[in-house]
């Protein structure tokens, strides 16, 4: 018999005791008289192969996790590690999860089902598969519905532990963008794209000058049936000695400052659908055909000045007398009260209430999709209908419309975002690593 006699001692060590007499219990091998074989054998197949802190991992939730990835390898045709390499990685991972889930049970952490078949939907469709495609994939992967949901919602979990856990240890400050912007990096991220077409005609740098005249004087003869309105990717595959002549000289998208300085130059004078001059480098003679441009100039946003009255439904007023008593506020500014003093009288939506339902100046995504699409719609005075959204019933105005320039904003948040990421997969493996060091983990021969 298998004695667990508790002792007095900190909580958390009583815990673990406890969880260290049921794996006991749960590794035992039935060796009882009479005890059919065939029992004893499955109770050595299922035992305890690590302890992380009050929890526990099975083998049996280990091997699944091994098969799982073994048939992931096979079907991307990657070579499956030996046994002795793929074990300990799976229960590391195991361990983490672990970990993680406590912690997200601790906070609370919970995922609907709708977060979750909307995250399964997702997935999905990244894959180009129907919803109903997608789990029969996961039945011929050994997982009913219920098991990869709760695979799907443990993921969920993790990550929204993570994000809490690893953003709050992250700060960007005004100087790491600035320095961040002016390196050779920063440069390149800012830099505008460019999809162009190139011609080369090969000339050695040291070519005498009657080479070097014909090869130009045969360029020059190209561009003049470009002006023709000759097809600037015939010529290139009928005259293009470049890597990418079978293609029309089709270069694609291309960085601008990764280009030669050379290309950069010729290119910032040119628009859309024009060519350039006869270019000459120490790999020969070029033409290049600028077929669109994009990013790394002024980025004008149309902003919309708004306003709001906000009634919301609750245990006194339904739905539909909060949906009544909107179009009455509508209809009472309509026949000449000030929507100010309507939005200082009864709009629930505080923030807005006292500065006469001012919502300012908005940026796209600012508000629920109901609400911006409304206030998109809408011109400028007009007073609109009762619109539902999450927050109850809005009776929405514009004041004002204006194009502004958000380049430096747009660059300096794209550069913040860029720092936060590399950032938080520096962090994250600090983090995961201390709380591993911070439990107890005993791990099963």
């Amino acid at each position: 018999m298998v004695m667990c006699r508790k002792t007095p001692s900190r909580s958390g060590d009583s815990k673990r005791r406890i969880v260290n007499c049921l794996a006991m219990l749960l590794t035992m091998v039935v060796t009882v008289k009479n005890v059919p074989a065939v029992f004893a054998e499955l109770q050595q197949l299922d035992h305890v192969v690590a302890i992380v802190n009050d929890g526990i991992i099975m083998s049996s939730e280990l091997e699944a996790q091994v098969s799982a990835l073994s048939r992931q390898m096979i079907r991307s045709q990657s070579q499956i590690p030996s046994r002795d390499v793929i074990v300990p990685q799976v229960l590391n991972k195991l361990i983490q999860d672990t970990l993680q889930l406590e912690i997200g049970q601790r906070a609370g952490v919970q995922i609907s089902d709708v977060e979750l078949n909307e995250a399964m939907t997702d997935t999905a469709k990244r894959q180009n598969l129907t919803l109903d495609e997608f789990l029969t994939y996961a039945r011929e992967d050994g997982l009913t519905q219920a098991q990869l949901r709760l695979q799907f919602k443990k993921e969920m979990i993790i990550s929204r532990v993570q994000q809490a856990m690893v953003n709050r240890r992250i700060e960007i400050t005004e100087q790491e963008i600035n320095n961040f912007l002016n390196s050779e990096e920063g440069k390149l991220m800012s830099s505008a794209e460019v999809n162009i077409g190139h011609i080369l005609l090969r000339l050695s740098p040291d070519a005498n000058v009657n080479t070097e005249k014909e090869v130009i004087s045969k360029a020059e003869a190209l561009r003049l049936q470009l002006a023709e309105g000759a097809d600037f990717k015939q010529l290139a595959l009928i005259n293009s000695a470049g890597p990418n002549a079978l293609k029309g000289g089709q270069l694609g998208w291309r960085k601008a400052a990764q280009l030669p300085a050379l290309f950069t130059q010729a290119l910032n004078t040119l628009s859309p659908g024009q060519f350039s001059e006869v270019l000459r480098s120490d790999a020969g003679v070029h033409l290049l055909m600028l077929y669109d441009r994009r990013g790394g100039d002024e980025q004008l946003i149309e902003q919309s000045e708004v306003r709001h009255i906000l009634i919301k439904p609750n245990e006194i007023r339904s739905n539909d007398e909060a949906r009544q008593l909107a179009a009455s506020l509508r209809s009472r500014i309509i026949q000449g009260e000030l929507f100010e003093d309507l939005a200082r009288q009864y709009s629930e939506d505080t923030g807005s209430a006292l500065k006469g339902g001012q919502l300012g100046w908005s940026v796209p995504g600012q508000f629920v999709v109901e609400f911006e699409n409304t206030a998109n719609g809408l011109e400028v005075g007009i007073v609109s209908e009762p619109v539902m959204t999450e927050h109850g019933w809005h009776i929405i105005e514009v004041t004002g419309r204006r194009k502004q320039d958000f380049s430096d904003e747009i660059l300096r948040n794209q550069a913040a975002n860029y720092l936060r990421q590399r950032k938080y997969a520096e962090e994250l493996q600090v983090w995961l690593e201390e709380i591993r060091n911070e439990a107890f983990i005993e791990i099963k021969s």
